[in-house]
């Protein structure tokens, strides 16, 4: 067994008195795309988010390549003790936000290349040679010298997954990466996600669309209130519904 890029164990997350994760478990190993259903409020997101530390948890474990993150306090008060730690693990787990969250007074190019020069310190050459590799990967480097008002929503979310290839991570993480797009630009975006997937790239992906989730994921979870109510390979999860809630949800999805 080779030990997994992403591991959560019993994660437990509140807002004060609103408990939104309620003892969660999720792994990825290298290569896997695990995708994360569910409707508005079940705490997807959420998840993402403790995953990258972008918000603290209360109690449980995250390892990344096998390495416990290091916590200091307990409950509400909780939070990584070793900031070094921290930034090294974020800056393996590339993060794209559903509102792209490009810089506007950069071009496309400098946006790419912004955080492995500054955060990173790498050779700004070296930097830009790569920035526009994975610009072209995604199908808009004829862009690089524009600014992100210029261009289609579809267009920025490419740029944005660019920003992210670029930092080398070890993993991906979608948040709802296709949401804030109409269906047209959506399929460019889905796209280029399945292409990062078929080339084995390491991924958690929280999504709307089910068949970005069937087409891509080595594993489906579905989230419901806080918890896991089912999850599985993608042939299992959708086309074979264990649970009421999930042939609920999907039916609904279907639906919409």
């Amino acid at each position: 067994m080779t030990t997994p890029v992403i591991q959560i164990k019993d994660l437990h997350k509140s807002y004060g008195a609103l408990e939104v994760l309620k003892g969660v478990d999720i792994v990825a190993g290298t290569g896997d795309v695990v995708s994360l259903i569910g409707s508005s409020g079940s705490g997807k997101s959420t998840l993402l988010r403790c995953t990258n530390l972008l918000e603290d948890s209360q109690s449980g474990e995250i390892l990344f390549d096998g390495e416990p993150v290091k916590w200091s306090g307990s409950g509400l008060n909780r939070r990584p003790a070793d900031r070094a730690q921290m930034i090294r693990i974020r800056t393996n787990l590339s993060m794209v936000f559903q509102q792209f969250n490009l810089w506007a007074h950069m071009t496309i190019l400098q946006n790419v290349m912004e955080a492995p020069v500054t955060v990173l310190g790498r050779d700004k050459a070296e930097v830009e040679a790569s920035a526009l590799k994975y610009l072209d990967k995604v199908g808009i480097g004829d862009k690089c010298d524009v600014y992100p008002a210029q261009l289609s929503g579809g267009q920025q979310q490419r740029a944005a997954i660019a920003r992210a290839l670029c930092m080398e991570p070890k993993a991906l993480l979608f948040d709802e990466p296709t949401s804030a797009l109409d269906p047209e630009l959506e399929q460019e975006v889905v796209r280029v996600i399945k292409d990062l997937a078929a080339e084995g790239r390491t991924m958690i992906i929280v999504t709307h669309d089910m068949r970005l989730a069937s087409d891509v994921s080595d594993h489906v979870v579905f989230l419901h209130q806080g918890k896991i109510e089912e999850e599985g390979p993608p042939e299992a999860v959708f086309k074979n519904p264990q649970t009421e809630r999930l042939k609920g949800f999907l039916s609904a999805t279907v639906a919409a």
